[in-house]
């Protein structure tokens, strides 16, 4: 997908790819429940995201304090954590979802490619189509299954065979086989994971570059979990994915990065979300740096 694919007039568009080959590590503050500077993840060439000094507000609520990360492009990130800490509030901030709720709003750095997403001119429809999101329980249209997957492409403009782009959807959301005889029929009518397939299929029918999952598999049993989760990784090849999961073992068997969220509690008893630690995710599970990413893994706390 080029550059200029579906460009938006008199809005700045989002590149898709971006030829600055220069490694950045972001260094980081080294105040108390600052994010842990990302060093010893590996340098990270080319970011799709670039988070500096970001802090996501609900009105005068500070919800999440002081997030630099550095998310790097065709591997799958875990956003973990105990409930209330954030996780989903800064997945929301990366397409700008979170702009949906009243009284939201975002500073520091959100960089996609680059490009900042809250910049002047940034256009937020343009956002979303090129960094896709699956929600945590499968909501496809009342709609056919046909209707579900070019939905958003109808919406956007693509222009070209629909035929082939359902077909090629589903079969690289794993799902056609399964559907291919009744692509008229509901999408109401399959079950729970074939309809989180689904969900994924209109996601990336659209061609996005990033795709974002918030507890995809939550509201799933364990064999059509193990679907999706085989379905992450088969995707991780063409796309960067960003999932927030309650699931440690979901974290441990699938991402290739995690970074772990707390609750930093003042004694007012404000309670805000920050990073306490990003790293591989195999030295987060077997080596975490920070006591309390330790004591969450194991059940201790959260």
């Amino acid at each position: 997908m080029s550059a200029d694919h579906n460009p938006v007039p008199d809005k700045e568009v989002l590149p898709v790819d971006s030829h600055d080959t220069v490694a950045r590590t972001p260094t980081v503050p080294l105040g108390r429940f600052r994010a842990a500077p990302i060093a010893d993840a590996g340098p990270i060439v080319n970011p799709v995201f670039e988070l500096r000094d970001v802090n996501i507000f609900y009105g005068d609520f500070l919800a999440v304090r002081d997030v630099n990360l550095a998310i790097p492009r065709n591997e799958i990130t875990a956003l973990i954590g105990p409930s209330g800490c954030g996780k989903s509030t800064l997945l929301r901030s990366l397409n700008r979802m979170h702009d949906l709720t009243h009284g939201a709003r975002v500073t520091g750095e959100i960089n996609y490619h680059g490009h900042n997403v809250h910049g002047p001119g940034v256009d937020p429809v343009e956002v979303r189509r090129r960094i896709g999101m699956v929600f945590q329980k499968p909501n496809p249209f009342p709609k056919s299954i046909y209707d579900n997957v070019t939905f958003g492409a109808r919406i956007n403009g693509v222009k070209g065979n629909l035929d082939e782009l359902v077909e090629r959807s589903l079969r690289r959301a794993a799902l056609w086989d399964e559907v291919k005889d009744k692509l008229n029929e509901s999408g109401l009518s399959l079950s729970g994971g074939q309809q989180q397939r689904l969900c994924i299929a209109r996601a990336i029918a659209v061609e996005p570059d990033v795709i974002l999952m918030d507890e995809p598999c939550s509201a799933l049993d364990p064999i059509a979990t193990l679907r999706i989760e085989e379905l992450m990784r088969d995707l991780r090849d063409e796309y960067s994915i960003v999932i927030v999961t309650h699931n440690m073992q979901q974290a441990a068997r699938v991402s290739d990065r995690t970074a772990f969220l707390s609750l930093d509690v003042k004694d007012d008893g404000v309670r805000t979300g920050i990073v306490v630690e990003y790293d591989l995710t195999d030295k987060i599970f077997t080596d975490a740096t920070d006591r309390r990413t330790e004591d969450y893994i194991t059940g201790r706390f959260g």
